[in-house]
C-alpha cells in the first residue's frame, strides 16, 4: 500500500515534468528583436538629415517594424543597423563609412518587401592623409592620397588671408587618390582648396612654391652656392631625386667628422632677414635610421656643432621631408650674413653612409 502511494506520487511528478517540457518546446526562440510585424512604412522625421560616415541617424514614423535592409543610393552602399533597436515607430542606424557624398535617397525595405525612400545628404568631404610632394613649380604633378576624391570638381592653391586662389588642373581622380597639376601662382606657399559633391575643404598640408623660395639647392646649387663639405665632396646625382631631375649626395665616412655643406662666399650671400619663416627640404635616408643636425655659420653655435633644436630624424632608405620654423631653432641671428648651411650626423660608427639632399630652401 505504501509502495503504491509512492509510485503514484512519482508518476504525477514525471507527468508534470513532461508537461513542462512540452510547454517550453512550444515557446518560440528569438534573438531579442522586437516581435513587430512588417507594415507599410511611413516617414515622420529623419534626424539628422545630413551626416558623415559613422554618424548615428534616427528614423521615426509608423509601420517601421521588421526592417531588413538599409541602402544608400549612390553605388548601393548598405548601412549597418541593430534589429533590436527597430520598433514600430523608431529605427536607429549608422551612416556607412564608405558612403559616397552628396544628395541621395536611402531605401528601407522590410520583410514583406515594402519599401520607404527617404532623401538624405551624405557628408563626405575630401580628406588628405599623404602627398607625393610639398614643393612645386608651374606644371608640377602632385598625387594626393586620402578619401572622397571621386567626385572632386575643383582644386586650387590658395591663401585666404591674401585672398589669392589659383586653379590647379585635375589630372585624374578615384575614391582614394587625386592627381593634380599645379598652376602658375604669385603665392610663396599655400594650402589646397578641394571641392567635391559635399562641399569645399582646405588641406592641413601646406605647399611651397619653389620659384618664390630662396634656393640653396634645387636641381643644382642656388645662385652663389657651391659645395663646401668636410671630407668627401657632395656629388650631383641624376638617379636619386625627389623633385625635378637631380639631388646632391654625400658620403659620410665612418669616423664621426664628415659634414655636407652648402657654401656661398659670393656677394649674393644674404644678410639676416626676418621675412624668412621656414627652412625646408627633402633628405633620403641611408642604410639605417639616423639623426642629422642642421648647422649654419649664422647661428649662436659654431658651424658643425650639434644643436638639439636643429635635429632632423631621417628614416632609412626613403625620402624624408622637413619644414622647420627658423624661430624654433638656432639658425640665423639678427645682424649676421648666412654663408654656410650644412648637415652632420653623430657617426656613422659601423660603416660609411650616403644621404641625398633635394629642394633645400628658405621660405618666407
Amino acid at each position: 500500500m505504501k509502495f503504491n502511494q509512492i509510485n503514484r506520487i512519482a508518476g504525477v511528478a514525471l507527468l508534470a515534468v513532461v508537461a513542462g517540457l512540452g510547454m517550453s518546446s512550444c515557446t518560440k526562440d528569438t534573438d531579442g528583436t522586437p516581435q513587430i510585424p512588417a507594415g507599410n512604412p511611413v516617414l515622420t522625421k529623419i534626424m539628422p538629415d545630413s551626416a558623415a560616415g559613422g554618424a548615428i541617424v534616427t528614423l521615426t514614423g509608423t509601420g517601421l517594424g521588421d526592417i531588413r535592409s538599409i541602402v544608400f543610393e549612390k553605388q548601393n552602399v548598405p548601412a549597418g543597423f541593430q534589429p533590436t533597436l527597430n520598433t514600430e515607430n523608431v529605427l536607429i542606424f549608422r551612416v556607412p563609412t564608405d558612403v559616397l557624398g552628396g544628395k541621395q535617397n536611402i531605401t528601407f525595405t522590410n520583410s514583406a518587401g515594402n519599401t520607404l525612400t527617404v532623401p538624405f545628404k551624405a557628408l563626405a568631404y575630401p580628406t588628405v592623409s599623404d602627398v607625393s610632394n610639398y614643393n612645386f613649380t608651374k606644371g608640377t604633378v602632385i598625387t594626393l592620397t586620402g578619401n572622397n576624391f571621386d567626385d572632386v570638381t575643383a582644386v586650387a592653391i590658395a591663401d585666404s588671408v591674401k585672398g589669392i586662389s589659383d586653379a590647379a588642373t585635375v589630372v585624374s581622380k578615384s575614391k582614394t587618390q587625386l592627381v593634380v597639376q599645379m598652376p602658375t601662382t604669385t603665392l610663396t606657399r599655400g594650402t589646397l582648396s578641394i571641392t567635391n559633391g559635399t562641399g569645399r575643404m582646405r588641406t592641413k598640408q601646406e605647399f611651397v612654391n619653389v620659384d618664390k623660395a630662396y634656393q640653396i639647392f634645387a636641381d643644382a646649387y642656388g645662385a652663389g652656392f657651391q659645395d663646401g663639405s668636410w671630407g668627401d665632396a657632395g656629388a650631383i646625382s641624376t638617379k636619386e631625386f625627389k623633385s625635378g631631375a637631380a639631388s646632391v649626395g654625400k658620403n659620410f665616412q665612418k669616423g664621426n667628422w664628415h659634414l655636407i655643406a652648402f657654401a656661398n662666399w659670393s656677394s649674393s650671400a644674404i644678410p639676416y632677414s626676418a621675412d624668412y619663416t621656414y627652412v625646408t627640404g627633402w633628405i633620403k635616408g641611408a642604410s639605417a635610421d639616423y639623426s642629422l643636425y642642421l648647422t649654419t655659420d649664422a647661428g649662436k653655435a659654431a658651424f658643425g656643432d650639434y644643436v638639439e633644436a636643429n635635429k632632423i630624424d631621417v628614416k632609412a632608405g626613403v625620402w624624408n621631408y622637413f619644414k622647420i620654423k627658423l624661430s624654433d631653432m638656432d639658425f640665423w641671428m639678427a645682424g649676421k650674413t648666412l654663408k654656410q648651411v650644412g648637415f652632420r650626423i653623430k657617426g656613422p660608427d659601423k660603416q660609411d653612409e650616403t644621404f641625398y639632399f633635394d629642394d633645400i630652401m628658405l621660405v618666407k
